[in-house]
């Protein structure tokens, strides 16, 4: 709000600037309106207001999406309309009918791999820590040693998600116990 309200305080300043000539004026709204974008934008990615990441990845996804099923649509209703013509001779109402479920199959499987390609290409980070956690997965279904699927973990978690310390605590096996009541053991990397 204090980058809009420094902007906007320009305006403020109204009635001196409509003293002087139009050509100053113009200069003088142009001033305004750059100043109150620049404002607003420098305050959306300085404080991150409005999840801009989110709005950033949503439309580089939904946007190429959007344009990619519309003309899925139209070349599916403009050929279909073409082939009922050229078998019937006129038009076919299913035609649109089989377009629109066209477009209603297409849309995950076209949403997830264009956020694919989203991903790879300009969140980085996160496709990596994706492929990462995915190798761990297939791994994980291999190991049979405690401690190196321990070491892995540890590894995995490291490299994903860069925290600033890593702790494993394990449970131990109620077969094992002997006796006595035992604290739960950890392993602290």
């Amino acid at each position: 709000m204090k980058w809009f309200v420094y902007a906007s305080a320009l305006i403020l300043l109204a009635p001196v600037v409509d003293q002087f000539p139009d050509a100053v004026n113009g200069v003088w709204l142009a001033l305004v309106l750059i100043a109150t974008s620049t404002a607003i934008g420098i305050a959306v990615l300085k404080y991150r207001l409005y999840d801009i990441d989110i709005v950033i990845n949503r439309t580089l996804v939904y946007g190429p999406l959007t344009a990619t099923l519309a003309l899925v649509y139209l070349g599916g209703v403009i050929s279909l309309q073409y082939a009922f013509r050229a078998l019937t001779g006129q038009g076919s109402q299913f035609a649109i009918v089989a377009s629109t479920l066209a477009i209603a199959a297409l849309f995950n499987p076209l949403r997830r791999r264009i956020q694919a390609l989203v991903d790879r290409r300009f969140y980085r980070r996160k496709y990596d820590a994706r492929k990462t956690l995915e190798g761990f997965s297939a791994r994980l279904r291999d190991e049979t040693d405690l401690a190196a699927l321990n070491a892995e973990l540890v590894s995995v978690v490291r490299q994903t998600v860069q925290p600033a310390e890593v702790s494993l605590w394990l449970r131990p096996d109620p077969a094992a116990k002997s006796g006595g009541d035992e604290e739960t053991g950890g392993q602290h990397h």
